[in-house]
């Protein structure tokens, strides 16, 4: 599979949130604060700062171990996971497209954190919602375009943050970007990075158990 190409500064542009965002299948996104400085990095946590010289480099499958699982959970869409998640370190989902999958109609009611696992690995990388109701989580995630974590939100294990503000796996997963705003952290991660299936039960990394 070919890296996407990135997509021509034609159409509608919009900004939202301090993102802009280019028409098309797949957004390009630039999170710019009020000096026009990329901080997103420098303001996550230190236990999930992470380096782009050590975990976004060639694997087998782009920057990933290997291609996205298919079926991806929630009817996520396959070929956009697997170019997002692989072959890409800018772009993005469209906005608003995780309101197109199964996951609301899947999730809603739930009483425990919904666990989101890596497309690729099915590690678990965010759980949600965490110190907040469903429907926050969802009204923030709505507003957004994307599903929308807090630092509570993140699982420390495999996921991390690079200097730029860029948020990946440990295995090289694309997850996406933290946009802080007054709020704190804000991870505006692609469902379709984070909808794998979760691990079956008796099978751990590298085998049975």
């Amino acid at each position: 599979m070919q890296p996407p190409k990135p997509p021509k500064l034609v159409g509608p542009l919009r900004w939202c949130a301090g993102i802009l965002l280019v028409g098309g299948a797949v957004g390009g996104i630039i999170a710019i604060n009020h000096n026009g400085k990329l901080e997103q990095g420098n303001a996550a946590p230190a236990a999930i700062k992470g380096k782009a010289s050590t975990l976004m480099v060639a694997r087998k499958h782009g920057t990933c171990v290997d291609s996205v699982q298919n079926p991806l959970r929630w009817n996520a869409d396959v070929e956009t996971g697997d170019r997002i998640s692989c072959f890409n370190r800018h772009y993005a989902e469209r906005a608003g497209s995780w309101l197109t999958t199964d996951f609301i109609a899947n999730e809603q009611g739930r009483q425990e954190p919904i666990i989101f696992y890596d497309s690729v690995t099915s590690k678990p990388l965010f759980q949600a919602p965490v110190g907040r109701s469903w429907d926050q989580f969802i009204q923030e995630s709505t507003e957004h375009g994307w599903p929308s974590f807090r630092d509570q939100e993140v699982i420390t294990d495999d996921t991390r943050v690079l200097e730029d503000g860029e948020v990946v796996s440990m295995d090289g997963t694309h997850l996406g970007h933290n946009l802080p705003d007054g709020k704190g952290n804000r991870y505006c991660i692609n469902l379709v990075c984070v909808a794998g299936q979760p691990p079956k039960a008796g099978v751990v990394e590298g085998g049975e158990e």
